[in-house]
C-alpha cells in the first residue's frame, strides 16, 4: 500500500469550550500583567528617583532618568543616621515577634480545634472579633500598660503588644481542622500526651502554614511604624522605619534621599519574600483560604 493510500486522521478543530477556556486564560493573564505593572511602577519610580541628582527630582516635565546616575542620596542617608543599628534593631524585633507569634497562635489554635472546654465557642468568637478591631484603637491603653510595666524604650515594649494576632489564630485553626485526628489518636494509644502530640506530630505536619504565618508576621512587624514610633524615644532603640523618618525630618523634603530611604527599608523584605514565596503560596493553599 502506498503512502498516499494511508487514511489520514482529520485535524481536530478546537471545541467552543476550549476557545472559551483560552479566552478566559488570556484575560486572566492580562489582568495579572496589569496588576504586576501597577505594583512595580511605584517601586521602579522610587528606585529611579533615588538615583537622580537631588536638583533633578523636581524637574518638570517629569523624567524617569536623570542626567547621571548617582548614589549620593544613599550615601547621605547612611551618613545622616545609624542605619546599621536600626537595621539590627528591626531584625531583632521582627525575629522575636515572629517566633513568639507563631508559638502563641499555634498553641491557641490547637486548643480551639482539639480541646473541648466550657466557653470555647464564645472565646473563639471573641478572638475572631479581634480581627475587626483596628490596631489604632488599642494604642492608648497599650501605651499606658507599657508605662506601668516600665517597658517604654525597651525591645520588649515593642515586641509584646505585636505578639497576639487574631488573624493568624484563624488561619492556623483552618489548617488544624484538616489535620487527620487518627494520627493523634494513635499517638495517644501509644502513651503520648497532648503536649508531645502537639510538638512531634501536629507542628511537623503544619510546616507550610507555619512558614506562611512566620513570613506574614515578619513583614508586618518590619513595616510597623506607628507603635515603635510611640514607644521608643531613644535613637539607639529605634527600628529602621522610625529611624529613617527621623533622618528625613532632619534634612527636609529631599525626594532623592526619601526614595533612597524607602528602597533601603524595603530591600530586606524583598529578599525575604523572594526566598520564601513558595512557602507562602503553599501555606495559603493548605489553609483553604484561597477560594474563600
Amino acid at each position: 500500500m502506498s503512502a498516499s493510500a494511508v487514511p489520514r486522521t482529520p485535524a481536530r478543530t478546537p471545541t467552543p469550550a476550549r476557545r472559551r477556556w483560552s479566552a478566559g486564560r488570556i484575560a486572566l493573564l492580562a489582568v495579572g500583567l496589569l496588576l504586576v505593572v501597577a505594583w512595580l511602577l511605584p517601586l521602579a519610580w522610587a528606585v529611579a528617583t533615588s538615583l537622580k541628582p537631588e536638583g533633578e527630582t523636581t524637574r518638570t516635565p517629569l523624567e524617569w532618568f536623570g542626567s547621571t546616575i548617582t548614589f549620593d542620596a544613599y550615601a547621605k542617608v547612611w551618613e545622616s543616621g545609624d542605619l546599621l543599628r536600626w537595621t539590627l534593631n528591626s531584625a531583632y524585633v521582627s525575629v522575636m515577634t515572629t517566633l513568639l507569634t507563631v508559638m502563641l497562635c499555634a498553641m491557641a489554635a490547637y486548643g480551639f480545634t482539639r480541646t473541648d472546654f466550657r466557653g470555647r465557642k464564645l472565646l473563639y468568637g471573641l478572638v475572631l472579633a479581634g480581627i475587626m478591631v483596628p490596631p489604632q484603637v488599642l494604642i492608648a491603653p497599650l501605651f499606658a500598660e507599657m508605662v506601668q510595666l516600665g517597658l517604654v524604650d525597651t525591645y520588649w515594649g515593642v515586641i509584646l503588644p505585636q505578639v497576639a494576632v487574631p488573624a493568624m489564630v484563624f488561619i492556623l485553626v483552618k489548617f488544624f481542622d484538616g489535620v487527620p485526628r487518627e494520627l493523634e489518636e494513635a499517638a495517644f494509644v501509644d502513651g503520648a500526651g497532648r503536649w508531645r502530640v502537639f510538638w512531634t506530630i501536629v507542628l511537623p505536619l503544619s510546616r507550610p502554614v507555619l512558614a506562611a504565618v512566620a513570613v506574614f508576621t515578619f513583614i508586618s512587624t518590619w513595616n510597623n511604624f506607628l507603635w515603635p514610633f510611640l514607644v521608643t524615644t531613644d535613637p539607639n532603640g529605634m527600628t529602621l522605619p522610625v529611624g529613617l523618618v527621623n533622618v528625613q525630618s532632619s534634612f527636609g523634603v529631599r525626594y532623592a534621599q526619601i526614595m533612597a530611604s524607602v528602597v533601603i527599608a524595603g530591600l530586606p523584605l524583598l529578599v525575604i519574600f523572594t526566598l520564601f514565596q513558595r512557602q507562602i503560596v503553599r501555606g495559603i493553599a493548605h489553609t483553604g483560604l484561597a477560594g474563600q
